[in-house]
């Protein structure tokens, strides 16, 4: 399957679950149209062999026997065209399952790296994994019930045709039948649709509180709140199982119509064509030929309130999907282009010098945060970068330049290495060197494996403080413009602080670095010190100097002891 590209004139109207399904159609439409020809072919083979099968009895009956190898001969032909186009049908229908349903994962994938930072502010983490999990599947199988659903449309019209060929009465049952049933299931289909809403919601509200309990167990296990969050996820599992015995009761009514309404129709034609055969309207070859007519329509039936019962499950993933796509960036960015230089917050005056090894102390920890993600466009600012606004350059160049890495940063499941040089451009002795100015090195040769063992999801096999070292590596590995970071040594022992500390200075040297940390060891080894109090700068100058010089630095860093 083709990659989608990056501006598609084609982009779904994103106001409507429906057009997103029909252009998920279009993109694949030779396809689906070839999948739509083999099951119309497959469904319409099925079609004639009542048909075919009727005259072989008659020749029977009348001892023909060169009139019972002709249609004997037909039938095998049939069959042979029956199993070549249901082959064929079953590999387009699985060809456009996967297009669909892996077409939805690169936009939901390729929405979430364009939104970055502000997929987790406005959605779960539930909504977003429900998709991966349920939605594609779902929008994947009402693709693959379009093959069968035309293909069971033709069929039921051609099987009226041929009725009322041969018995107007017959025929006429049929072409009102089929759509009266149709009709009978409808009611049905507002309410499963409106209670599938509302168990994916929950479904995926649950998701969100069980990736929060995981992610906090370690938290929840040190204050003894377990039994807490346990009865609520099992009070929320409950509400989930409810939602999905609502929906179950639904589908079970769905599935009996399946069985119930097709089976009216068949005792309905076989007792109307046995009443004929008696009084000699018809041949006992075409009674029999009407039987199987009846019997075979019980497929294309099931078929029809299988499309509705897809359709509309795919119809609820499209507006899960909609609703992520949705979402626009909270920042953007635009066309210009900067030389680089200084970096500047107007709001808080907070300047960073090119080449130098800048240190932002806070009185409240927010401040400093604060003013990162301006600097980094992570948050809306009166920001210039050298003699241009930082808003006013592409939003990917300005990641590329100025990297900020907060306590937040996760690592994720993979090799180490790559988990590491995500850029796939490090030697083995840069990776060293990151490790040893991170002071990580004694964490890759504990592990068996070293830099090619596998990490576990978030890093969960490593503590608080060696992942804190290793998302530290990681980030200079990466060697941009401007690298900022936010309390990198929150989590470490002084006596590592003090090694990452000067290391740091050697390792960024000639390189615009700011660190957001209150720590006097490491701001005893910064170039320039800047304190801020209420969000704006207050002093500034070297460690020890600020220290003389003011008292409210002194009793930031100094935590108020002297």
């Amino acid at each position: 399957m083709r990659s989608l590209p990056e501006a598609d004139p084609g982009v779904p109207d994103l106001r409507s679950p429906l057009r997103y399904l029909w252009w998920n159609a279009r993109r694949q439409m030779p396809p689906l149209l070839a999948g739509i020809g083999f099951a119309t072919l497959w469904w319409l083979v099925q079609a004639l062999m009542p048909a075919v099968l009727g005259k072989g009895i008659e020749a029977v009956t009348a001892k023909d026997t060169r009139a019972l190898l002709l249609w004997a001969s037909i039938l095998l032909g049939l069959g042979l065209l029956q199993a070549f186009t249901g082959i064929m049908r079953h590999r387009m229908a699985v060809y456009n399952w996967l297009a669909a349903a892996y077409r939805t994962v690169q936009l939901t994938s390729r929405q979430a790296a364009r939104l970055g930072a502000t997929l987790p502010k406005r959605l779960s983490t539930g909504e977003v994994v429900s998709v991966g999990n349920s939605d594609i599947a779902h929008i994947g199988s009402s693709m693959d019930i379009l093959l069968r659903g035309i293909g069971s449309i033709v069929a039921v019209i051609t099987v009226t045709v041929i009725l009322i060929s041969t018995s107007l009465p017959l025929g006429l049952l049929v072409l009102f039948g089929v759509p009266l049933m149709a009709v009978a299931v409808g009611p049905l289909l507002r309410p499963m649709h409106k209670r599938q809403r509302v168990q994916r919601e929950l479904s995926g509200e649950l998701s969100t509180r069980a990736a929060d309990i995981v992610a906090g167990l370690r938290v929840l296990r040190g204050i003894g709140g377990e039994q807490v969050f346990a009865e609520r996820y099992r009070g929320e599992s409950q509400r989930v199982r409810h939602a999905g015995v609502r929906v179950a009761g639904i589908e079970s009514v769905l599935e009996g119509a399946q069985i119930v309404l097709p089976g009216l129709l068949i005792a309905i034609v076989t007792g109307i064509g046995a009443t004929f055969a008696v009084a000699g309207e018809i041949p006992t070859g075409q009674l029999v030929a009407f039987y199987l007519y009846a019997v075979f329509l019980i497929g294309p039936m099931r078929t029809f309130t299988e499309m509705a019962d897809k359709i509309t499950k795919g119809h609820v993933a499209a507006g899960r999907v909609i609703r992520i796509l949705s979402v626009e960036p909270e920042m953007t960015g635009g066309t210009g282009s900067s030389e680089g230089g200084v970096l500047r917050d107007s709001y808080s005056g907070v300047t960073l010098q090119p080449g130098s090894l800048t240190a932002v102390a806070a009185s409240s920890p927010d401040d400093a945060a604060a003013i990162a993600d301006r600097l980094g466009r992570y948050a809306e600012g009166d920001v210039t970068f050298g003699a241009v606004e930082l808003r006013t350059l592409p939003i990917d160049q300005v990641r590329s330049r100025i990297l900020v890495a907060d306590n937040g940063a996760r690592l994720f499941n993979g090799r180490l290495r790559d988990e590491l040089d995500v850029r796939g451009g490090a030697d083995d002795d840069e990776v060293r060197s990151a490790l040893h100015t991170a002071c990580a090195t004694d964490i890759v040769e504990a592990l068996p494996e070293g830099l090619d063992a596998e990490v576990a999801e978030a890093g969960r096999e490593f503590s608080g403080g060696q992942q804190q070292r290793l998302r530290l590596a990681r980030a200079l590995l990466s060697d941009p413009e401007v690298l900022i970071l936010v309390e990198p040594t929150s989590a470490v022992d002084a006596h590592s602080e003090a090694r990452i500390a000067d290391r740091l200075a050697k390792a960024r040297a000639g390189r615009t670095t700011m660190i957001c940390t209150t720590s006097p060891l490491v701001l005893d080894r910064a170039e320039h010190v800047i304190y801020v109090e209420d969000g704006r700068v207050l002093a500034e100058g070297t460690h020890r100097q600020l220290l003389d010089t003011s008292p409210q630095y002194a009793t930031t860093v100094t935590r108020g002891e002297d």
